[in-house]
């Protein structure tokens, strides 16, 4: 079977029902970047210890940016089916408002498949490491709102999350 015979359009399964990798030896190599976010809720509070330096862990953002950077180059040890890319940039970024924090993670690579995976466990894993940091003073904490906003690259080329009706969210994927 090739990759392009595939049961109601999935990718990953073959007939019998069994996952696999797919093949992508083929594809040609193009740049590609993908964003993600995820937010973690949390009190006023905590947001002013966080602005400040002042919780009792340490610095939460500095660790939580390492935290991410770091599981974005392991994304294919997490998730079985990804493949290994050569990541060539990670950023993390937070935007900190009265009560949330918002976790922003772009990756960009030079390669065969995108890297909306990398971008998500990014995201992901950082938020994790602000909730690592902040438990302490607010064990109510909550991570939520984990999606890819925007990919580039690829042939199915450029996407951004757009607003939909009944959809928290705009095309820049602000929180509702």
């Amino acid at each position: 079977m090739n990759d392009s015979e595939h049961p109601q359009g999935l990718t990953h399964v073959r007939p019998d029902g069994s996952a696999y990798m797919v093949d992508v030896s083929e594809k040609p190599e193009t740049s590609r970047e993908a964003t993600a976010q995820a937010v973690l809720r949390t009190t006023t509070e905590v947001i002013s210890l966080l602005s400040e330096g002042g919780l009792p862990k340490g610095d939460a953002l500095a660790v939580a940016r390492v935290a991410g950077i770091m599981a974005a180059k392991r994304t294919p040890e997490l998730i079985p089916l990804c493949h290994p890319l050569p990541i060539s940039k990670v950023t993390v970024d937070f935007e900190l408002s009265e009560n949330s924090v918002r976790i922003l993670a772009a990756v960009k690579t030079r390669g065969v498949t995108g890297v909306e995976m990398e971008a998500l466990t990014a995201a992901s894993v950082a938020a994790l490491g602000v909730y690592d940091m902040v438990k302490a003073v607010d064990k109510h904490a909550v991570i939520g709102e984990v999606k890819v906003l925007a990919k580039s690259g690829g042939k199915s080329g450029d996407w951004a999350l757009s607003q939909e009706p009944g959809v928290p969210g705009d095309a820049a994927g602000e929180p509702a």
